[in-house]
């Protein structure tokens, strides 16, 4: 089955760090100029391009033509679920009130407003009118505070270097000036005047802060900060009242704030300087800052405040102590309530501090498990709240909440145009012992009445990095498979957040294999329990989560009966050790710096999926790939692919596909994104044997 499968070159690569050789045969698959590549495609050297396109050639062979139908019927399963022409709750700002929408038919949505009170409808932006033929990445719209202009971001063939515009609301089209290669944000001025922007260094990193004047040129924008140290990412944002410009400069467990005064300007001042893995956010409220931290060995956060004036930790004082197991995921801050989004016992909560009291209300959920969200608003002087709720079987709904009176009103519910009967599925939460004792959450969606006898095939989704949790919300999509007699799963390892901070330590650096064993264990309590077989259990994962299917292949290649491997992060020794690519200082504090430390090489070679490849049976696998992706590079997949085919002794398909017009988030246009699930979910029920 396997005779005609692409075989990439071999080409000798030496590489020695800390006495240590290693040879990469296929280190040739990382374009020397892979910098141009991203911004243009077209420049990718012939010999790669010539192996990309054959893995894309045999995956169109093997699963792509015999599969069609089956994707056809998936896509219009999918497709019947969405409600097309969808509008979000408007969101009032001063005399308008701002919304999206989409109509039948469009892949891209409507940036519109009507009067505050109702009326007559202006669309601001048509992003169909300006997504043309190719790949197109909305980087979102930001109308300044005098509601004369939108200023606007694209990024055009999926390499996240985002064009600003700045349109006309009065005339509908944009100024001739605007930003390139940016980061997707604008942040206004409030005199309307200016706005702020990140821009990108040459490896792609947002490292400084840019203040543009309107009627001015790019090339004379005043820097405003510049971070030196490429570990850290920067940020720039405004504080709710609007009283500041905050200005980020973080990685992933370490952070430092800058603020303008938003009226006077001036320069920037730090809040508190940075201090290893301490972490803060903050909001602004008469004069007060309100700061989430996690200084001074409060783990899950606590929220402290400090005068604007003086803001540096010796001035921080206690507002909402830290308490254990409780771990504080973000604030809001309006005129007179402070409102946390928290986790407590796995499960989401929102928590309404009256500030002029002290007294609070917290608002939960009755389900075994389910997902909640603040969604954000434009104003600081109001009452009202507005928050999301879902579950696996509950379509997602929006509320609005009056903080002065109590009064909870649902403003929008998705619509299921196909129909959906929460009745006719079951929740649950269980838990897997981890081979150190830990209890893994595991969160289950299939149809009620299965059969707990083994029979049902399972995918089973993980992610487990960068303090991410896995939300138990609703999915439009994996309805194709629990219908096909699916379970579909969840596995809230470590590496993510879902059980506090500790679970997201226990899941990194040197405890990095916690995420696979954790995954594992989840897979093996499914079997034991009768919810699935071994050979019976499709893994996916993304990103970091790409990584862990990776490991869990290499690791426990039996269980699985496929693995499904989206933008893989699965070279990571050689990422790792390449300081010249967007994301590898930042990740650092994540996984290790192998370049400095000889221990922390040797960890990561002893886990790095595409170095531990080895001359055994491996199950199916599908990795997906974007070719202007600029964070889990091309190359990691191919090269993973390739090593794979050329060492494995199974005859199992194995499939690359790249995209050769779009990056990490895969196709651009809501309905392009489905075809991208539909190929998933046909090799899923292939290899369940089911189509």
């Amino acid at each position: 089955m396997n005779d005609n499968a692409p075989v990439a070159a071999l080409r000798d690569h030496s590489d020695t760090r800390h006495g240590i050789t290693r040879n990469d045969p296929y280190h040739w698959l990382r374009a020397d100029n892979w910098r141009e590549v991203m911004a243009d495609p077209v420049v990718l050297p012939q010999d790669i391009r010539d192996y990309l396109e054959a893995e894309n050639a045999w995956y169109e062979r093997g699963l792509g033509e015999p599969t069609e139908a089956l994707r056809e019927t998936i896509y219009k399963e999918i497709r019947g679920r969405i409600k097309e022409d969808d509008a979000s709750v408007p969101s009032p700002d001063g005399p308008f009130a701002y919304a999206s929408r989409t109509r039948e038919g469009d892949q891209y949505p409507l940036i519109v407003r009507t009067p505050r009170e109702g009326g007559e409808e202006t669309v601001l932006l048509d992003c169909n009118a300006e997504a043309g033929e190719g790949y197109f990445g909305f980087g979102g719209a930001e109308h300044s505070p005098c509601h004369t202009m939108v200023a606007w971001a694209a990024d055009r063939n999926g390499s996240e270097y985002y064009t600003i515009y700045i349109r006309d609301v009065a005339t509908g089209a944009d100024r001739e000036e605007r930003i390139e290669k940016s980061g997707s944000g604008a942040v206004w001025a409030n005199d309307s005047s200016r706005f702020y922007y990140v821009e990108l260094d040459e490896n792609h990193r947002p490292f400084r802060v840019r203040e543009h004047v309107l009627g001015t040129a790019q090339a004379d924008d005043k820097i405003v900060y510049e971070e030196k140290d490429p570990g850290f990412f920067v940020g720039v944002d405004m504080t709710q009242s609007r009283r500041f410009l905050t200005i980020s400069a973080h990685d992933h467990q370490t952070s430092e704030i800058w603020l303008i005064d938003a009226e006077k300007g001036g320069a920037p001042f730090c809040v508190e300087k940075r201090h290893e893995n301490t972490e803060y956010s903050l909001e602004e409220r008469g004069g007060t800052l309100y700061i989430l931290t996690n200084d001074d060995e409060a783990e899950d956060f606590k929220i402290v405040t400090a005068p604007a004036s003086d803001p540096g930790v010796d001035n921080w004082t206690d507002l909402v102590p830290h308490e254990a197991g409780r771990l504080i995921l973000d604030i809001e801050l309006l005129a007179n309530h402070l409102i946390r989004l928290e986790r407590k016992d796995g499960l989401p909560r929102i928590v309404v501090r009256d500030l002029r009291d002290g007294k609070e209300e917290t608002i939960a959920f009755p389900e075994e498990a389910y997902s909640l969200g603040l969604i954000g608003g434009y104003e600081f002087e109001t009452a009202t709240i507005r928050f999301s709720y879902s579950s696996p079987t509950t379509p997602s709904q929006v509320f609005d909440m009056d903080l002065e009176t109590g009064e909870r009103v649902l403003r929008k519910e998705q619509e299921i145009p196909s129909g959906h009967d929460p009745a006719q599925y079951e929740t649950r939460r269980l838990f897997a012992t981890a081979p150190d004792g830990e209890e893994v959450p595991v969160t289950l969606l299939y149809r009620k009445g299965l059969a707990l006898d083994g029979s049902a095939p399972c995918l089973l989704y993980g992610y487990g990095a960068y303090g991410h949790s896995m939300p138990a919300g609703f999915s439009v999509s994996v309805l194709s498979l629990v219908d096909r007699g699916f379970v579909y799963a969840i596995a809230h390892i470590r590496g993510g957040m879902d059980k506090g901070y500790r679970w997201y330590k226990n899941g990194r650096a040197a405890h990095k294999t916690n995420t696979f064993t954790d995954f594992i264990a989840a897979a093996e309590m499914l079997i034991e329990k009768g919810y699935t077989a071994k050979g019976r259990i499709i893994a996916e994962g993304g990103s970091a989560g790409g990584m862990l299917m990776g490991a869990i292949a290499n690791m426990r290649p039996d269980l699985w009966g496929g693995v499904v491997a989206v933008v893989p992060f699965v070279d990571v020794l050689n990422t790792m050790l390449d300081d010249t690519l967007p994301l590898t200082p930042p990740e650092w504090p994540e996984w290790g710096n192998p370049i400095t430390s000889e221990e922390e090489y040797k960890r990561i070679a002893s886990y790095s999926p595409y170095d531990n490849v080895e001359a055994k049976d491996y199950p199916p696998i599908l990795a997906l790939a974007g070719l202007t992706d600029p964070r889990v590079t091309y190359w990691e997949p191919a090269k993973w692919v390739a090593k794979l085919r050329a060492t494995k002794t199974d005859d199992n398909p194995l499939y690359l596909r790249t995209n050769m017009d779009a990056g990490h988030g895969g196709a651009s246009g809501r309905f392009e994104r489905i075809k991208e699930t539909a190929i998933v979910y046909a090799f899923a029920l292939r290899c369940a044997r089911l189509a």
